[in-house]
């Protein structure tokens, strides 16, 4: 498919205050990479595979990308350095033996959890990126909630990982070895942690503890005396609807009853505090740090947080383009000294009329529209991922085929554009993003003119020139 070509564009180019003002029209030209800017690393799926396997497990270990697919009834592992000739299978897992969680990564070495269906248990595995360095780790029991090896985190040179299993969640760390894989904590009145909301902040991951009653912030930092309740958090047992990293300090959205609080915290119990609380059963999504402050949004309105104490200042009103519609912040992340943010808009429908691309500074001035018909379905998040060089990439409906291109900006709409004509599937949910940058490279897996999900990859640092035209 084509990206259509057309004559001079014209973009309404919103400067919203708490007004909504707009500035005059003016002409912009959306950008479009040539072919070649990003490409194809390799064939891993070849001709005669079944058209819905798909890469999975993308994860970067020290510049090297690991990841997996499924082939038959079985696994490949691979890796790769972005090159053709780089990209090679690392070991054929037996047939019956799947992808069980996402992978980590502790130093150059790769840990894969797996389900090995002909044993019933849930395996982890290690490897260096050879079949001979792929070992064998040890055996856990699956639990009741599918994956049972959770948030993987590298702390003190060990892996530490939860473990749901049958009797409660387990804490354990391992050095990669059989014998150095030990059970750190046990708690076995919990079940089905809510695992989207363990974060690491420092040298230790923090988790939310409920036993029916009271809700706890606990924290891990792989060993037992590490392992310990953090800070008291509610009464009664409440909801922990977000957690987000902002570089020193971790925030947490606490539902608690018909408010929302916004919670800060360093991984002790002096430096966890709240910032502040909406009420009346708001919707409420973090956005993340810059500087001084946290930001959040509260449906059309877009909030800056004191990290220090002090309240909340409305920074400025998203506009919307009829009264009945309501914004909706899906995923966000920082580049630079800004926030790109995904917003769905939304009626009386779950699914979404659109979905929008904004970025802000922090300032009135600065918060921008830069493009419409982002992904997005009731089940969608649509993805936003800093590279690190100040690009971010994120995902546009093709809109005639039901299809996903990748596309680039650097802040303006004159600087978005379309990276490359292939289709990059959709994140469900909270699914992790389709992007992960591995050296100097960001891959993402993408099907293209083979009709098939292969491994596509761009520099981190890439310039496209203004190319082809798209109605924005």
């Amino acid at each position: 498919m084509r990206v259509r070509n057309g004559a001079g564009l014209v973009l309404a180019w919103v400067a919203v205050g708490c007004g909504g003002l707009q500035e005059p029209p003016r002409e912009v030209k959306a950008q479009a990479c040539p072919p070649g800017v990003a490409s194809r690393t390799r064939v891993v799926n070849p001709p005669g595979t079944q058209p819905y396997t798909r890469l999975e497990g993308l994860t970067d270990a020290q510049g090297t990308l690991y990841f997996t697919v499924p082939w038959g009834g079985g696994t490949v592992l691979w890796r790769s350095n972005g090159t053709e000739t780089g990209t090679v299978q690392v070991k054929v897992f037996p047939e019956g033996v799947f992808p069980d969680g996402a992978p980590a990564a502790l130093g150059n070495t790769l840990f894969v959890p797996l389900y090995d269906r002909n044993t019933g248990m849930t395996q982890l595995w290690a490897s260096d990126g050879t079949a001979s360095g792929t070992r064998f780790v040890k055996d856990f029991t699956p639990g009741f909630y599918g994956d049972s090896l959770r948030s993987m985190a590298t702390l003190n040179g060990r892996l530490v990982f939860f473990h749901e299993a049958l009797q409660g969640t387990e804490v354990w760390s391992s050095d990669g070895t059989s014998e150095g894989t030990v059970l750190v904590a046990s708690f076995p009145d919990v079940l089905n942690l809510y695992y989207n909301s363990i974060f690491q902040v420092g040298n230790a991951l923090l988790f939310f503890r409920s036993q029916g009653g009271p809700t706890t912030l606990w924290r891990t930092d792989g060993t037992q005396a590490g392992t310990f309740s953090l800070k008291h958090l509610d009464a009664e047992r409440v909801f922990i609807s977000q957690v987000s990293l902002a570089k020193d300090q971790g925030l947490f959205i606490l539902d608690d009853g018909p408010n929302r609080e916004v919670w800060k915290t360093d991984g002790t119990a002096a430096g966890t505090l709240r910032l502040d609380t909406f009420g009346g059963y708001t919707s409420l999504r973090l956005l993340g740090r810059l500087g001084s402050k946290a930001y959040v949004a509260s449906y059309s309105h877009l909030y800056s947080l004191s990290l220090s104490g002090g309240g909340r200042t409305l920074v400025t009103t998203l506009p919307v383009d009829n009264e009945d519609e309501s914004p909706q912040v899906l995923r966000a992340t920082i580049s630079g000294e800004a926030i790109y943010f995904s917003v769905a808009i939304t009626t009386l429908s779950s699914w979404p009329s659109d979905v929008r691309l904004w970025v802000t500074n922090g300032t009135a001035k600065g918060t921008r529209e830069l493009r419409r018909l982002l992904p997005g379905t009731d089940m969608n998040e649509s993805p936003v991922f800093a590279t690190g060089t100040g690009s971010v990439l994120f995902l546009k409906s093709n809109g005639t085929d039901n299809t996903s291109r990748p596309w680039f900006t650097q802040g303006t709409a004159a600087t978005t554009g379309q990276l490359a004509n292939v289709n990059v599937r959709m994140v469900d949910g909270l699914g992790p993003e389709p992007f992960v940058r591995a050296g100097n490279r960001v891959f993402f897996p993408a099907t293209d003119d083979t009709g098939l999900e292969q491994l596509w990859s761009v520099p981190a640092t890439f310039t496209c020139p203004p190319g082809l035209t798209e109605p924005l």
